[in-house]
């Protein structure tokens, strides 16, 4: 009994040092699985560390994840939430729980399926219709088995979901495989399909390194409709495929910072500095091409971008 109940102290003592360490952090910031996220964390991390002297982490994590985090306390940013790719979690938190706040001034944004130019004038592929042509989708099918592939997104991202479900209302879904896979890998086939002249289709969004290393197009799309699109979330729905519809163009998107309501009550400053928190766009890009690119880490990124861009910075903390 005595040997139990010793272990069973040493066992509550090394979980409080645990638990402990892991909330050591003043704020802890979420980072999501693309590269202008990733620099925009920890962008803010230097600029919050060295401006406001707190202890700052970072942590990777899917947009559900860092939103539900935010909710509960245990994360409090995301750098760079697509609207309305992720509008079903802005709605539950920011608009029902209200736990989390949106910084009111995004970076403008575009999306859709493009391919290089290229492809585009030889193949003469120019619209989202031409994806339901057999004789010129067969160019897309890398691995020879009959059948055409075509890159939707990365997992997790929310602009896959919608991807699908845009696939299934204009039909190609029955010309292409649908492939879901990491988005570096995705525009490291990009680069050697663009080196190469050869065959790449899929999900494209803008402001990103890919346009400005790429000479690429978007399809052709009808005009967007809000009366063509319902989309409902796996995450809402089993059904969600059957139930969703999206046969017109996206309807451009909106970049939002968004942050847990708690740093309002208790790092006011912070919430000030967020809430006047304006990226250039120029920057996503800059981040993508350094990291997916070149090499360089995000943290090299934010250091020689905080150490250059000291008015930005400025403009965060006076405005």
């Amino acid at each position: 009994m005595l040997k139990s109940t010793k272990r069973m102290l040493c066992a509550t003592a090394m979980a409080a040092v645990t638990a402990t360490s892991a909330q050591a952090a003043d704020l802890v910031l979420g980072v999501p699985n693309w590269d202008a996220a990733n620099a925009t964390s920890n962008i803010l991390k230097l600029v919050i560390e060295e401006n406001f002297g707190l202890e700052v982490e970072l942590q990777n994590g899917t947009n559900p994840i860092i939103f539900e985090a935010m909710d509960a306390g245990s994360m409090h940013l995301h750098p760079e939430v697509w609207l309305p790719n992720q509008q079903n979690l802005h709605d539950k938190y920011v608009g029902t729980q209200k736990s989390v706040v949106m910084n009111e001034k995004p970076v403008m944004a575009e999306q859709g399926i493009c391919t290089t130019k290229h492809i585009s004038g030889t193949y003469n592929i120019t619209s989202i219709n031409d994806l339901t042509d057999p004789d010129k989708t067969s160019i897309f099918d890398k691995d020879d088995d009959g059948k055409p592939e075509i890159w939707l997104g990365a997992p997790g991202w929310a602009s896959t979901v919608i991807e699908k479900i845009r696939a299934k209302s204009y039909g190609y879904d029955q010309v292409f495989d649908l492939e879901e896979y990491d988005g570096q890998v995705a525009w490291g086939e990009l680069g050697a399909a663009s080196d190469s002249d050869t065959p790449w289709i899929g999900h494209c969004y803008k402001p990103n390194f890919i346009f400005v290393a790429y000479d690429l197009v978007f399809l052709e799309e009808p005009a967007h409709d809000p009366a063509t699109w319902t989309i409902v979330q796996p995450t809402d729905d089993p059904q969600w495929l059957e139930k969703s519809s999206a046969s017109t163009a996206w309807n451009g998107a909106a970049l939002h910072l968004h942050y847990a309501a708690n740093i309002k009550e208790n790092f006011p400053e912070v919430a000030a500095m967020l809430d006047s928190y304006s990226m250039p766009p120029a920057t996503l890009s800059e981040a993508g091409f350094a990291m997916g690119i070149n090499g360089q880490s995000a943290e090299e990124f934010a250091k020689k971008w905080v150490s250059e861009n000291q008015d930005v910075v400025l403009s965060w903390l006076t405005n």
